[in-house]
């Protein structure tokens, strides 16, 4: 899943933060990062390749925004394996409790 690698790096994670409270240009984020400019357009790329966010022309300025529909599929497959992760371990503390009353039945 493209979203959980991109979110895999700090910078990135730290871009997301700064477009929570709004959309920005990419001189505007730059201007938060010790990296160059076009190390913060490559975040940028695997952001939006990744879903994660939009980018919306505005005159001269390309605006970069949140995608909740990228953050909402993330969560989804992250649930789903929590979910399976989950009914795994239901099912080894059954049958070890299972195990051990047996035992202790069996002992005599």
């Amino acid at each position: 899943m493209l979203a959980l690698d991109a979110l895999g790096n700090p910078v990135r994670r730290d871009i997301l933060q700064l477009l929570q409270a709004q959309p920005m240009a990419v001189g505007s984020i730059a201007e938060h990062f010790p990296i160059s400019r076009p190390a913060v357009s490559r975040h940028l790329r695997v952001l939006r390749e990744a879903g994660l966010i939009t980018v919306t022309a505005q005159g001269r300025e390309n605006l970069y925004a949140l995608q909740i529909d990228g953050f909402a599929q993330a969560q989804g497959w992250l649930e789903g394996f929590w979910d399976e992760a989950l009914m795994r371990y239901v099912l080894v503390t059954e049958n070890t409790a299972q195990s051990a009353v047996q035992a202790s039945v069996e002992t005599p």
